[in-house]
């Protein structure tokens, strides 16, 4: 028995390729959850990317189930699984139909959405009937105009009520775009358990060291300046000035990979920098009670990825309109600046983003209701700025004062209680 037509994927074009990166983003939330987990994967074959990282991502107490695609038999697939050794044959069953799976903390599209509108909320429809209370959905669309509609990737967005989690591939054939589905709401207490999401937009560089996206797009855009110079005017030098700047201008948006303290009882720093400040305060936008804020400046030559300073989910997300003073200064609390508001088993926990003289431009990548590992990528700020984080003041002992360096997602900033 084959798939049922009611989880067809693919529509006039036919099936869209999914590589190993696409398939790692897409196997993300089974990789990152540390707990024993059950998992349900549709439309698989021997040859598939997806159950490869999939397999990949289980821990000894997983358990993973397999819907063929229609374009593979049972029989194949079951030989498959076998022939990948007892470890995996003991966690992995393959079974005829979707019907006969149980709920999923997990559930994997293991095809692209190709098809109409009506096709993708159909299948939508049919796969969270398997998710679990509190689970994720993982999909994939084509990216690439003509392939997919826009209307049914806005589908995609739209019929998760519980947070969205989006990644665009852009090294696969086509390019695809992931989204990470959540229907029901999850526990923050969860995200004590969740280790920091696989970004695939990052650059690597070397193992250790990657480039955001927003830096590959900006070296893009300097080194296509350096060639208009060099078009428009030959026989000038002034090309290369862009092009010299391409390498420095890349370097800004480095994106290096950082052990984070496994101590449940650490909060780590949000960004690289230098501690500005640790004071006590009430702020009332975040509820009653004294916070403890830790500022910490970005200089031009710090790393700008924000990162979760505690493990939580994210229940608010606001911006607050202000100036564009020095970060430096006191009056910087004044900035432009935008909040992310986690809660966490500890409470309520604020992480700030605040322009600078320079920076005017914030990027915030965690929707409402994602779940967020401690260390885990956010967001980013352009060029020298500032983040603070805001703890509960009874809560929290501070680790760290003015004129000290911290490093975002392993140093260790303060203590919960």
């Amino acid at each position: 028995m084959t798939q049922s037509p009611a989880v067809r994927t693919t529509g006039r074009s036919g099936p869209v390729r999914i590589g190993e990166r696409a398939a790692r983003t897409l196997a993300t939330e089974l990789a990152r959850i540390n707990d024993p987990k059950v998992a349900l994967l549709v439309g698989a074959s021997p040859e598939s990317a997806v159950l490869a990282a999939a397999i990949e991502a289980l821990l000894p107490g997983d358990r993973l189930t397999v819907v063929p695609a229609e374009s593979s038999g049972v029989t194949a697939l079951r030989e498959h699984v076998a022939a990948q050794g007892r470890w995996v044959a003991d966690r992995v069953s393959v079974i005829d139909s979707l019907a006969e799976a149980e709920a999923a903390g997990v559930v994997i599209a293991g095809e692209a959405f190709t098809g109409t509108a009506e096709d993708t909320r159909n299948t939508i429809e049919t796969l969270v009937k398997h998710l679990a209370d509190g689970g994720v959905l993982s999909v994939a669309t084509t990216a690439t105009p003509g392939r997919t509609t826009g209307a049914a990737a806005e589908l995609v967005r739209q019929d998760a009520l519980y947070g969205v989690g989006t990644d665009l591939v852009l090294r696969n054939s086509p390019p695809v775009r992931i989204y990470r589905l959540r229907f029901t709401p999850a526990s923050p207490a969860a995200a004590d358990r969740l280790a920091p999401a696989h970004r695939p937009s990052s650059v690597p560089l070397t193992r250790g060291m990657h480039i955001d996206s927003n830096g590959v797009a900006a070296a893009g855009i300097t080194l296509g300046l350096a060639v208009l110079a060099r078009v428009a005017r030959p026989s000038s030098k002034l090309w290369l000035l862009p092009a010299l700047a391409a390498g420095p201008v890349a370097a800004f948006f480095r994106d290096p990979q950082r052990d984070v303290p496994e101590d449940p009882a650490a909060v780590v720093a949000s960004a690289d920098g230098q501690v500005l400040s640790v004071q006590r305060l009430h702020d009332e936008r975040f509820g009653e009670g004294e916070w403890l804020r830790i500022a910490v400046f970005l200089s031009v030559l710090d790393v700008h990825v924000n990162r979760a300073p505690v493990a939580g989910k994210v229940v608010d997300y606001f911006v607050a309109d202000g100036g564009f003073v020095n970060a430096m200064k006191p009056d910087a609390e004044h900035n432009v600046a935008a909040y992310t508001v986690l809660d966490t088993s500890h409470g309520t926990v604020v992480v700030a983003q605040r322009t600078g003289l320079i920076a005017r431009r914030i990027v915030q990548r965690a929707p409402i209701g994602a779940l967020l590992a401690k260390g885990e990528r956010f967001g980013l700020i352009r060029f020298g700025s500032r983040t603070d984080v805001y703890l509960p003041a009874e809560a929290a002992e501070p680790l760290v004062g003015p004129g000290d360096k911290v490093v975002g997602g392993s140093t260790v900033i303060a203590r919960w209680r």
